[in-house]
């Protein structure tokens, strides 16, 4: 192999997070996952759970009795398994904040080409990732404005388990989350990433120790029967996104009732930043 083509094929490794830059080279936007692009409003600890739909105002009154004070909403993006939403409105986040609730806007937009979900395969990242990054996060900072979330929220990109180690595509999909990522900033919103410790969250690691810059602020990873934990989990340097950029989805699909209504649901730790409601 000739010296260019050693040079494209560092570069292409690089941008997919799977080589480290040069000893002694630091670049200016090395930080990027240690330090929020916008400062969060507001941030919550404690047990939240997401599920499909967003239950009735009575559903979350009910569950007033549960250990959960968070709750995510699956609030916009064409990969969404339930797109109907009869509840959510404007109104709803207001009743819900009203309650108590602190809520966790998830955005499901275009899936990485080689997610591993079959369902997921229709809505794939396509040839122009930076530009359809960016048009995917002005329709998520628009719709999140029209509900009410304010800025300074975090919004979360939701990206399924994908198979980061095929280069070509991981190359790809960071392209899409880092100029979703940096669109999302530039509009006064709180970037977020959600996914599977072993592929979305590996992946976002690895491209943090290479250094590459305009990373998600907040990593919400997937790692199901385990000990409920947003310190320890092992894909995630000790010190990376941190304090207060992590949530832990510990536990999925499971079903609780609370105050009579039934739901089924997934269980998260958080320890991150929430919507702020107007």
């Amino acid at each position: 192999m000739d010296a260019r083509k050693k040079i494209i094929g560092y570069l292409v490794a690089l941008m997919a997070g799977m080589a480290q830059l040069p000893a002694g080279y630091a670049p200016a936007t090395a930080a990027d996952a240690k330090a929020p692009m916008v400062k969060a409003r507001a941030v919550f600890r404690g047990k939240a759970f997401d599920t499909c739909e967003a239950p009735s105002l009575k559903t979350l009154k009910a569950w007033k009795t549960s250990p959960y004070r968070g709750v995510g909403i699956y609030f916009a993006g064409a990969g969404r398994a339930c797109p109907r939403q009869r509840w959510l409105s404007a109104a709803w986040l207001t009743g819900a904040r009203d309650l108590g609730w602190r809520v966790l806007p998830l955005y499901v937009g275009s899936q990485s080409p080689c997610v591993r979900s079959e369902t997921k395969r229709s809505i794939p990242i396509g040839d122009e990732p930076e530009d359809q990054g960016a048009d995917e996060a002005i329709e998520a900072v628009e719709k999140a404005g029209r509900l009410g979330i304010l800025p300074g929220s975090p919004i979360y990109l939701d990206m399924e388990a994908y198979n980061d180690k095929d280069a070509d595509c991981a190359s790809v999909t960071l392209a899409f989350i880092r100029s979703w990522s940096s669109s999302v900033s530039r509009r006064g919103y709180v970037p977020g990433f959600y996914s599977s410790a072993e592929s979305g969250i590996r992946h976002m690691e690895r491209a943090r120790k290479s250094g590459v810059g305009s990373l998600p602020s907040v990593m919400w990873f997937a790692r199901w029967r385990v000990a409920a934990s947003t310190e320890h989990e092992r894909t995630l340097a000790k010190n990376a996104w941190q304090p207060h950029r992590r949530i832990h989805q510990y536990a999925g699909e499971v079903s609780e009732t609370h105050g009579g209504r039934k739901l089924t649901i997934d269980r998260d730790l958080v320890d991150a930043p929430v919507a702020v409601i107007g």
